[in-house]
Formats: C-alpha cells, structure tokens, sequence
C-alpha cells in the first residue's frame, strides 16, 4: 500500500487544502502592485490622462484606493489573527444554551471580533462544528464582517463629521443580524436544506501557519475586489450621464433597490466599501447606507462561498432573504436616524 493510499480521508483534505508552492509570491507581488498602483498610478500613467473625464476617473479611483488601502490591510491581519490564534471552541462556551437568546449575543460578538465577510463563512462553518446552534452561527456570519471596530472606523473616516452614518450602520447591520437569526429558528431551523459543513481545518499546522495562510487567502480575494469596486465607483461617476444618476437618486426607493443590487455585484470588502460610498455623492444617505448594509452580508463572492460551505439548498434561500431584510432595514434606519 502507497504512502497516499495510507493517508485518511482528513489528511488528504489538509493536504488538498494547501496552498500552492508560489502563493507566497503571488500574494507579495499583489500587495506591491496595489500599494503601487495607489500611489503612484496617476503619475505613472500621467501622459495617458489627457481628457478631462479620464482625468477625474483617475483622480477618483486613486483617492478611493489610498484611503481604503491601509484598513484593507488591518482588516486582513486581524482577521487572520481571530482565525489563527482564536479557538473555535471560545464561542460555543461563550454564547447562551437557548438558541433564541444565543442570537443576539452572536450578533454583538461582532462589535468586538472584527473578520471580513471572506473569513465569516468559514469561521461561521467552523462554529457550527463546536456545536454552536447555526441561528447563532448565522447571526454572527452577518455581523462580524459589518459592525466591527475596523469597518465602523473607516466609515467614519469616509464621512467625516457625519456620525449618524456610523450609528446607523451599526444599528442597521446588527438588527439584520438578529433577524436572519431568529427568522432561522421561527422557520423550523431549516434543517431540511442546510448541509452541515466538514471540518476542513489543518491540525497538524502551526498557528503561524494557519495565521500567514488566512492572511494570503483574504488579501488576495479583498484587495483584487477593492480595485474592483474603486474603479466601478469612478466609472459610475464618470461614463453614466449625470441626468440619469439624478433621475435615479431622486426616487428613494428605486436608488436604494440601485445602491443595494450593485453592492451584490461589486463585492467590495467591508472595511473598504463606505470610500466607494462616501464617493457616490450624488444618492442620498439613505441609498449609500443600503450599499453599505448589502455589501458585507450578500454578494457575489459570498453566495459562491455559502453554496460552497452550506450547499445550493441554503444559498438560493438565504441570500433573497438577506437581501429583502437589508434593503427594509436599510429604508426604515434611514428614515429614522438619517
């Protein structure tokens, strides 16, 4: 018998689940590309922007990039810090036995524990294989990567001045949370489509192992999308005519129903999205708010990564949910506090 045949099915799946030789590489030529890009793309492409248009483009995707750069960074490590030196095993001693009472508990847990949405899932799937009720599992998936410190503190570094903007993401996103939450337990816990998520975890890497491996898998996946969503931010400003933006941000509803679906095309990080919001100045706070609520709790990336983890089953019933409850959530905060 081969040394592979040996091998459990576990091991195998630790094995399948390193990274391949050059990532290392790759990771560190992205995070050199980014950095130069932000800070010297203007000046390097300076004879290319010669229009007006292309000009302002570039102005605004450098400026959204810079400064949504330095908490994509701090986001990353802190995450892959909670992934790598945090046991699962805290937050299933740490939460209420009743699962009706262990969702809102879950939901604050954000405030405190900040992740980007990439690592919620994983990190969600983890909890729920300590034996964490997945109401409280969800409830903390949606919060985690939108009310935690480094996601409220670049809001408040995009609208300078504007705090009701950071009380109300906080109170917006930490209310859809519960709500997802309870709303899985009034349903009869959904367990007829939910597939319970293997334990994939490596035991036999070391914390700084697993530390520099979430930090590679994160920067990789959030900072490709925040040049994304930079460059869609100034394009929007920019190619779409100002009379439609206007038409548009003058209907309520309909800018929300906007701001919302391309928060779920765009999917920007959370802690680099209120740049691209604060940069969309033509909608009204209440729109950009919406942007900012959808994004970190039901996108592209995510419904891939939730179809991935939980199975087709869950993810074409708890994205449309996520989605509907946000944008009300969204409208009534808005009316409300802004």
């Amino acid at each position: 018998m081969t040394t592979a045949e040996q091998e459990t099915p576990e091991a195998q799946e630790a094995h399948e689940a390193k990274e391949p030789p050059g990532s290392s590489i790759v990771f560190t030529g992205t995070l050199v590309l980014l950095v130069g890009l932000a800070l010297f793309g203007r000046r390097l492409f300076n004879g290319w922007f010669t229009g007006d248009g292309i000009r302002t483009w570039a102005t605004m995707f450098v400026g959204v990039t810079v400064q949504a750069l330095p908490f994509l960074v701090l986001g990353v490590l802190l995450s892959a810090a909670l992934t790598a030196f945090v046991p699962a095993s805290f937050f299933a001693k740490a939460l209420p036995r009743h699962p009706a009472l262990a969702v809102p508990v879950a939901s604050a847990s954000g405030v405190v524990l900040p992740g980007c949405e990439c690592a919620s899932v994983p990190v969600s799937a983890a909890l729920m294989n300590r034996g964490v009720a997945p109401a409280a599992a969800i409830a903390f998936l949606l919060s985690a990567p939108a009310i935690n410190p480094v996601v409220l503190a670049s809001t408040a570094v995009a609208f300078p001045g504007q705090p009701k903007v950071v009380v109300a993401r906080a109170v917006t996103s930490l209310a859809v949370s519960m709500i997802l939450g309870w709303l899985w337990l009034l349903t009869g816990k959904g367990g007829s489509w939910l597939k319970m998520p293997k334990n994939r975890h490596a035991h036999d890497d070391g914390k700084f192992e697993v530390f520099r491996s979430a930090m590679l898998h994160d920067f990789l996946h959030a900072g490709g999308f925040l040049v994304i969503g930079a460059a869609a931010a100034a394009t929007l400003n920019v190619v779409v005519p100002r009379s439609w933006l206007d038409h548009v941000a003058g209907n309520l509803l309909l800018s929300v129903l906007i701001l919302g679906l391309l928060a779920v095309l765009l999917a920007i990080c959370s802690e680099a999205d209120a740049f691209v919001a604060a940069s969309l100045t033509q909608f009204s706070l209440t729109a950009r708010l919406a942007f900012m609520v959808v994004g970190p709790i039901v996108d592209v990336k995510l419904v891939a990564l939730q179809t991935g983890t939980f199975g087709p089953k869950f993810a074409v019933r708890f994205a449309p949910a996520t989605f509907v409850v946000a944008i009300l959530a969204s409208l009534l905060a808005g009316w409300w506090l802004l």
